[in-house]
């Protein structure tokens, strides 16, 4: 005859089943409140998305909100969001594509080459500099270095896979990044104005000088259609620079394992890995903008849905900032640290005065 457990035991597993996981970061506001707002996560942030979707709201307001609920309640959908901001991103800067003329990226790449290779060279060099000073893990000041000279994320992204970067130098880049790009997007604007730049000088100046690609457009948008379509082409421009810094960096990771290999293994059979990882980390959807900016120059159709594509890029963007807000936490600031914060901001305190010099002189 099959043993019956006892009631009690029955009981206990059915209360386990019920309780639902908590974040710790909710423990302050007790346990019962806590439990409520687990239950109310979800509705909290298709409240929250909705609120981003309607014409009123901005960037600047998405990223926030974002953030604001991600440390408050927790999301419960952060995994999904770090993928989805990162294709949707990509679907936003093509829309753009197809409202910007071809000529306005190639003169943006073209008239800054020269200070485009000075200035990314000049900040790889202090970074490594200042890396030493500061006693900083070298994989981590390397991915601050990069994502400063280029474009946040993407350069990270790339130069991480080729120097066999581990998660936590990645996580200390990346912070520090998502750190100073939330600054950018409230002091660039007021600097901006108070200076009296021109839209075209400040998109120039927000292409160079802030971080990722998320944080220019939210920027640049807010002061003027002029600079947000500059902003684009000059950070676009600055971002087909991973190529050769991602070969670069590559090549100084070779040298410090040269006499690292693991035996069996050829130095054919290192080179292809290498290699299939820089292939998949070169951001294709460059590729997909130009051809855009093509259609944009040479079909005249194109014309008359320019309203429709503009209105859903700023959308996607809204949308993907408010993603990118609510992928925050408190453990992503906390593995930020003093010193890689301290690389960062004198880093990006270089080359944003720098750059802005180079404007006022007669860019």
């Amino acid at each position: 005859m099959k043993e019956e457990l006892p009631p009690a035991m029955e009981i206990d597993e059915v209360v386990v089943e019920a309780v639902p996981v908590r974040d710790a970061s909710l423990d302050l506001l007790g346990t019962g409140v806590a439990d409520r707002i687990v239950w109310l996560r979800p509705a909290l942030y298709l409240l929250a998305l909705a609120v981003v979707l309607t014409p009123w709201a901005s960037p600047a307001l998405a990223l926030g909100l974002g953030a604001v609920l991600a440390l408050s309640v927790g999301n419960p959908w952060a995994a999904f969001g770090h993928k989805a901001a990162k294709t949707l991103l990509q679907v936003c800067v093509v829309l753009l594509g197809f409202t910007m003329n071809l000529r306005t990226v190639l003169d943006a790449g073209m008239s800054g080459a020269v200070f485009a290779a000075a200035s990314i060279g000049c900040t790889l060099l202090l970074g490594y500099w200042l890396g030493r000073k500061l006693g900083i893990d070298a994989k981590a000041s390397a991915l601050i270095s990069a994502g400063t000279a280029i474009c946040g994320g993407s350069a990270i992204a790339a130069v991480a896979t080729v120097i066999d970067a581990e998660e936590e130098p990645m996580a200390v880049a990346m912070g520090t990044v998502f750190i100073l790009n939330a600054v950018a997007l409230l002091v660039f604007g007021p600097v901006g104005h108070a200076l009296g730049l021109t839209q075209q000088q400040f998109g120039v100046w927000a292409g160079i000088a802030i971080h990722d690609i998320s944080s220019v457009v939210a920027s640049a948008a807010g002061y003027g259609p002029h600079a947000l379509t500059t902003a684009v082409a000059v950070k676009l421009s600055r971002a087909l620079w991973i190529i050769p810094v991602s070969l670069g960096f590559a090549w100084w990771a070779g040298r410090s394992k040269r006499g690292e290999q693991s035996a069996g293994e050829s130095t054919e059979e290192v080179g292809e890995s290498r290699g299939a990882k820089r292939v998949r980390h070169i951001p294709w959807f460059i590729g997909i903008f130009l051809l855009a900016s093509v259609l944009c120059s040479f079909v005249p159709v194109m014309e008359r849905l320019d309203p429709v594509i503009s209105r859903s890029s700023t959308i996607g963007i809204c949308v993907t900032l408010f993603l990118i807000g609510g992928g925050l936490s408190r453990k992503a600031i906390a593995s930020v640290g003093i010193r890689p914060m301290i690389q960062g901001v004198l880093l990006w305190a270089f080359i944003a005065i720098g750059a802005l010099a180079v404007i006022k002189l007669g860019w």
